[in-house]
């Protein structure tokens, strides 16, 4: 089986020279009188308040990559101060027999000395991850909300077994890959494409194999996971009770995230 690519968020002081001008008093040169000549001093700076230093934190987010901290993962472009990952997608009702399913696949997966992490949260993507300055987050999403407002609610079915990686093969994934409603999904990626033109951004992966994916691991162990592998965990899907009526899903809304911003536009 080939493999298939992951359709995979300051402020500066200037000093100032030396204090206050001087003031002229009695003595110096033009002015009347007679005495000796006075020197003002230095009038202190006042501390900025934190109400102001706080004004604009969330305008930047600050960020040590630690891939401890997230499972090993590692990022696909380096945090830059100002610098927002975003992507758009669908986001996914989460079921408990979906997360019973998930559960299984994974504990299988292990039998092949694979070790996979479930997903937190269920997705279908309509965009790479893609770096955007914090200035056009507003601007892309009111153009996202426009381009999108036409779009009615519909349904898909994910329930064909599949392994992807990302773009640089640091991480595999097993996933639903969406068998009907296909077109539906281009018909979005189209319009979403359309506004990362508008700010010079990537657009989607050609010909998308549209999935959500339901677990994760470090590192290409596709060799491992396809094959007789893969057929079994297909074998759970196609066995699990009313796994027919459970991988048919209906969108309602699409969202798009933005560092630690969530926009959501729901569909008609």
């Amino acid at each position: 089986m080939s493999r298939a690519p992951l359709v995979g968020y300051s402020s500066s002081s200037e000093d100032e020279a030396g204090g206050s001008p001087r003031r002229r008093g009695a003595g110096e040169p033009g002015t009347p009188g007679a005495g000796p000549a006075q020197t003002s001093m230095p009038i202190p700076r006042l501390p900025v308040p934190d109400s102001v230093l706080n004004m604009f934190r969330d305008q930047e987010e600050e960020v040590t990559d630690d891939s401890t901290k997230h499972g090993g993962r590692v990022r696909n472009f380096p945090h830059e101060r100002g610098n927002w990952a975003t992507y758009v997608y669908l986001p996914c009702e989460i079921q408990e027999e979906l997360l019973e399913l998930r559960e299984l696949l994974v504990s299988h997966a292990r039998r092949y000395a694979v070790s996979l992490t479930a997903m937190e949260e269920f997705h279908i993507s309509l965009s790479q991850s893609v770096v955007l300055r914090y200035h056009w987050i507003n601007p892309l999403v009111q153009s996202l909300k426009e381009r999108v407002a036409s779009f009615y609610r519909f349904f898909c079915t994910a329930s064909q077994v599949k392994v992807y990686t990302n773009q640089h093969r640091t991480r595999t994934f097993v996933g639903l890959e969406v068998s009907c409603g296909h077109s539906q999904l281009l018909e979005l990626v189209l319009e979403v494409d359309k506004v990362m033109e508008e700010f010079d951004l990537p657009t989607f992966y050609k010909n998308p194999s549209f999935h959500i994916s339901l677990a994760w691991c470090v590192g290409d162990l596709t060799d491992k996971l396809e094959g007789q592998c893969l057929q079994e965990l297909q074998e759970i899907v196609d066995g699990f009770e009313d796994s027919a009526f459970l991988l048919r899903f209906q969108w309602d809304q699409i969202r798009c995230k933005s560092g630690n911003k969530f926009f959501s536009f729901p569909l008609r």
